[in-house]
């Protein structure tokens, strides 16, 4: 009967809970008994292979993404100091290929007649 399978759902959500998925990443039991939401069904199962695989130390077959590890790096005052020399490739690149010549709203001829 659906009242035991819905016993079943309320059990996955808890259980995703606990393993440490948040709420925006758990679907609710309705999406999925009504078939109201099944993408976020999916995004959940999803979401249970990535915490599995990235905190969780399964090793085994899996879907989804691998979630990022914290990174944190020391560096010391005089590198620090030659990065603020750096231009940045998205800071006045003037070099290759550009927008010069572009008529924003003007038409172009496709065929000379």
């Amino acid at each position: 009967s659906s009242g035991i399978n819905a016993e079943y759902g309320e059990q996955f959500i808890k259980g995703c809970k606990t393993f440490g998925l948040k709420d925006g990443d758990i679907f609710q039991t309705a999406d999925l008994y009504e078939c109201q939401n099944m993408s976020q069904v999916v995004a959940t199962i999803y979401a249970v292979s990535s915490m599995a695989t990235s905190s969780k130390g399964y090793e085994g077959p899996s879907i989804g993404t691998k979630l990022a590890e914290k990174n944190e790096r020391e560096f010391d005052e005089a590198t620090l100091n030659a990065g603020k020399f750096v231009v940045g490739g998205q800071m006045g690149y003037t070099e290759g290929e550009n927008q010069s010549g572009m008529n924003i709203g003007a038409t172009r001829k496709v065929c000379d007649m």
